[in-house]
């Protein structure tokens, strides 16, 4: 009986053991997933800067008369020496509803350019306009050719010849 009581405890150890062993296994984690990072967020494009409204001179004229819209009434290049010669400067801005100061001038010289007047006015232009600028004599002036140079901000952007004759 000794013999089947030693065999009883080896089968008994070795499960013992097995299910020691079997028990200790480690078990395996779950691998955790993690999701890609996240892209990094693009920052949205800036509007361009707003552009800063124009000014333009768009024509000159010149005449005797000018109406109640400061435009010449008829437009000549040939006066007499005791007319009231007028430069009607017809200007535009790019953004019709900004107000864009501007300095329109008007240089009248004779014919040898000698200075006759040299005027300026600083203006708040805003989309279409018409600046005036004048010169007279009362004694009137000397038979011959004349010039006036329109400047927008000290540039001259229009020249006009005319004479007195």
């Amino acid at each position: 009986m000794m013999i089947r009581n030693r065999t009883t405890y080896a089968v008994a150890a070795a499960l013992v053991a097995t299910l020691a062993l079997a028990g200790c296994k480690k078990k395996e984690e779950p691998v955790a997933v993690t999701p890609p990072p996240a892209a990094e967020p693009v920052a949205p494009t800036p509007a361009p800067a707003p552009v800063a409204a124009t000014a333009s001179v768009a024509s000159v004229d010149l005449g005797s008369a000018v109406g109640p819209d400061k435009k010449v009434t008829t437009a000549a290049t040939t006066f007499k020496p005791k007319d009231t010669i007028y430069v009607a400067i017809s200007t535009s801005t790019s953004d019709p509803a900004a107000t864009v100061p501007a300095k329109l001038g008007a240089k009248w010289t004779f014919q040898d350019g000698q200075t006759v007047k040299d005027d300026s006015a600083d203006a708040q232009l805003m989309g279409p306009g018409v600046t005036n600028f004048s010169i007279n004599s009362p004694k009137g002036f000397p038979t011959g050719k004349y010039k006036v140079d329109v400047s927008l901000d000290g540039a001259v952007v229009q020249s006009k010849e005319f004479e007195v004759k």
